[in-house]
């Protein structure tokens, strides 16, 4: 289904993103591994080999840290010099309830990688999927959205911080992105549309304080009621290349389905605000 197609994962080092890229390669499709960390990026590469007897010509690893606009702009300008064709854009990487930091370029972490490391990515490879066309962008977003609201006033969280909102206001921002992303393409060949993959037990909730006695209880739960990695990665798998979803613009999945999202995550008057400032903090000229 997906041989001779080529798909960029980002964060595919580990979690979501590894099972991800494994369910590509399954599909016989080739994927460039976006990972910060080139060491548990090669490694990662290795595991997905060995676990689907893919060939090593299925899987390229490449340096991309969404924490600096430097690098996101470094790995657009290879992508574009190396790759003739880009089908497919999964924007998976993600950093979860970290203590307040920011990015190389002074961003609030969670907002800077999240939303704006993703944002920059998307738009310079815009080029090279229209040229690719039928192509995709996959969003990867979560639930949590529910709980945040973009407050323009505080993006980079200087005033407050409160590290559970940071993470739920990046959600929504993915949201938002991906519906006015989807707006701006009508008619060009690429879809934009969105994932939500529930709750899964991956390494996301590393700064996550978990009391020493109560964290056996904590992961045995999670073994019983958290998904696997490959479960989560499903519905980015068949956004990414399911037949059902050719044309298919806007939209938010989970389980495989469309889903219905509240009224905040599809303001395109907020949308278009949020596009824009997002343009100005990364320094794209239009």
């Amino acid at each position: 289904m997906m041989k001779g197609k080529t798909v960029i994962v980002t964060g595919a080092n580990s979690g979501i993103g590894k099972a991800t890229a494994a369910g590509i390669v399954k599909l016989q499709g080739r994927v460039i591994m976006a990972c910060r960390d080139l060491d548990k990026a090669e490694e990662a590469a290795r595991d997905i080999q060995q676990g689907t007897g893919a060939e090593s010509t299925q899987l390229v690893v490449k340096q991309l840290d969404l924490a600096s606009l430097t690098s996101v702009r470094a790995f657009c300008e290879d992508i574009i010099k190396e790759e003739p064709r880009l089908d497919v854009l999964i924007n998976n990487a993600g950093i979860y309830q970290c203590p307040y930091t920011r990015t190389e370029d002074g961003f609030e972490m969670q907002f800077g990688v999240n939303h704006l490391g993703h944002f920059l990515l998307t738009h310079l490879l815009l080029d090279l999927l229209k040229q690719s066309a039928p192509s995709r962008i996959v969003v990867v977003s979560s639930k949590l959205y529910k709980h945040g609201y973009i407050n323009f006033e505080d993006l980079s969280s200087e005033k407050s911080y409160d590290k559970a909102f940071a993470y739920s206001r990046s959600k929504l921002a993915n949201l938002l992105f991906t519906c006015e992303l989807a707006r701006r393409l009508e008619g060009s060949g690429v879809t934009a549309n969105a994932v939500t993959p529930g709750i899964v037990r991956t390494n996301l909730g590393r700064h996550v304080h978990i009391a020493v006695f109560v964290r056996p209880l904590f992961d045995l739960l999670s073994q019983s009621l958290f998904r696997s990695p490959e479960e989560g990665a499903q519905t980015s798998v068949y956004v990414a290349s399911s037949p059902d979803v050719d044309n298919v613009q806007g939209k938010c999945f989970a389980d495989c389905q469309p889903q219905v999202l509240l009224d905040k995550a599809t303001d395109q008057e907020l949308a278009t605000k949020l596009w824009d400032i997002s343009e100005v903090m990364v320094g794209i000229i239009t």
